[in-house]
């Protein structure tokens, strides 16, 4: 079959029906299939090929979403990127893809033009902005193009891992991805045209890209942008501006909206669905969200390589089971009593990645892709998600999962803590031991330090952190996801800082 990604998208809405809002601006179906068609054309005058990569390097908004599909629509391959990266984080993502163009605003100019400068076979840069810009005035000269039809599994787009674990893979998406991006908003949260969507992550992230952006176009809802950086406060005053009847949010800024009271505050603002992913939600949120709004969350579970959500849960067994449209299978070998890593499969689950054989190799096999997570299996082919396969140790000859140990230890510290993290480390005897990093809610310290002490006494000898350190805050990701790479370094300093000061 033959198809273009970003004609697919656009293909449910209503002419008239608002597809976009960004602050004060809107925009109509008809009106973004217009953009799109110009941006297309736009792209193809400037020498864009079929297959060549575009990176869209700017805050979400309605023009980026008309540049990006617009590669798309033209037959190339369109690439958001974190525009918070540094020129140094940035170098070495545009020399491993490749790319023929990098679209952003005006802002960046002066910081990418001597990057490109460096660089062999450095991308053109186009300038976007309000007025007067070079992609503006290209706009207005450009005529309105077709889409290129291509195989469903043809390259559409790439999305960056979120580099929890260490270096970002390009994983490449086919054109397939936007036949059913739509399947979990449409058959867990009665997902309609009526709908409108808010993500507080970012166009970057696959979780927005995916479950927002992509489900809202595919259903011709209404999906709402957000230029800015999200916090608790501002998600209040996009919640009051906009109305969203879906949002979809990570753990850690619900976390956040519990502990500053913003949860209380979204109670009977038209809410229907409160949807969490991007990592594991704890229960005590779960719990306290409902307490605080009257809705329960929505977890979910989904990758870069899936885009989509693949596996959720609605209650508060946490336990999982997959999405509309997704397949599951666990290797035939694998003890069911054992975690266990799965193979997942849909219509947007990634080709593969990018210049990466060996976690080619590992990852992905005829349309099926397997996660690095683990997953014990539960009754009723529900599943319980177990963490990383690096998560999972043996300690005193049993299995000991670090997730296990957050979950336990947040569920009972509350709101006294704002976030914590375990990580398997070396003692001086060479033996495997469990240290918790955890960062104190404003004003809760010693609440916080008396809570977990008692929460860890009440956990078996086995799970027990050896050490407890706690620190300003936890480092995350672009994304709001904890960077576990740096965890084991981060236990390291604060023991030399305990030696130092003995």
């Amino acid at each position: 079959m033959r198809i273009n990604a970003a004609e697919t998208l656009l293909q449910a809405g209503v002419p008239q029906a608002t597809a976009l809002e960004c602050g004060s601006e809107t925009l109509t179906y008809e009106a973004l299939r217009q953009q799109v068609r110009i941006a297309a054309g736009t792209w193809r005058a400037l020498g864009l090929q079929q297959g060549e990569r575009v990176i869209i390097f700017a805050p979400d908004s309605i023009a980026w979403v008309a540049a990006y599909l617009g590669v798309i629509w033209a037959g190339g391959v369109a690439i958001g990127v974190n525009p918070r990266l540094s020129p140094s984080e940035l170098a070495p993502i545009l020399q491993e893809s490749e790319v023929r163009f990098v679209w952003c605003e005006t802002d960046s100019v002066a910081p990418l033009t001597p990057l490109l400068a460096g660089m062999p076979q450095a991308p053109a840069l186009i300038e976007s902005g309000p007025g007067e810009s070079p992609w503006a005035r290209r706009l207005s000269h450009a005529q309105p193009t077709e889409p290129v039809l291509l195989d469903e599994e043809a390259p559409a787009l790439w999305i960056g891992t979120s580099g929890t674990t260490g270096v970002s893979k390009g994983v490449v998406h086919a054109q397939r991805v936007a036949l059913q991006p739509d399947s979990f908003a449409r058959g867990i949260l009665q997902l309609s045209a009526a709908d409108r969507l808010y993500a507080s992550s970012k166009l970057f992230f696959a979780y927005a890209l995916g479950n927002s952006l992509f489900a809202g176009l595919r259903a011709g809802a209404t999906v709402i942008l957000d230029r800015h950086w999200p916090d608790p406060q501002r998600v209040l005053e996009m919640v009051r501006t906009h109305r969203p009847s879906l949002v979809f949010c990570v753990p850690t800024l619900y976390s956040k909206m519990l502990q500053s009271g913003v949860a209380q505050q979204l109670a009977g603002l038209g809410i229907r669905h409160f949807v969490s992913a991007g990592e594991s939600l704890p229960a005590s949120v779960r719990r306290g969200w409902r307490e605080a709004t009257g809705l329960a969350i929505v977890s979910g579970y989904g990758t870069s390589e899936t885009l989509c959500l693949m596996l959720y849960s609605d209650d508060d067994s946490g336990l999982l089971q997959t999405t509309p449209q997704t397949q599951l299978r666990f290797a035939s070998d694998a003890d069911p009593d054992r975690p266990q890593r799965i193979w997942l499969r849909s219509s947007t689950v990634a080709l593969g990645y990018w210049k990466r054989p060996q976690a080619q190799a590992d990852g992905f096999d005829n349309g099926w892709y397997c996660p690095g997570d683990m997953f014990l299996r539960r009754a009723e082919g529900q599943l319980e998600f177990a963490g990383r396969t690096d998560d999972m140790l043996k300690i005193s000859g049993r299995w000991v999962s670090t997730l296990w140990v957050e979950q336990a230890l947040a569920s009972a510290a509350g709101n006294h803590v704002s976030q914590l993290a375990c990580v398997g480390v070396l003692t001086a005897e060479g033996l495997t031991a469990l240290a918790l990093l955890a960062v104190a809610a404003p004003g809760q310290r010693e609440l916080a330090e008396q809570s977990v002490r008692d929460a860890i006494t009440a956990l078996p000898t086995y799970r027990r952190p050896h050490w407890v350190h706690w620190l300003d805050n936890l480092p995350l990701t672009a994304t709001g996801k904890l960077q576990r790479s740096r965890l084991v370094a981060l236990h390291a300093a604060a023991l030399a800082a305990l030696e130092h000061r003995a």
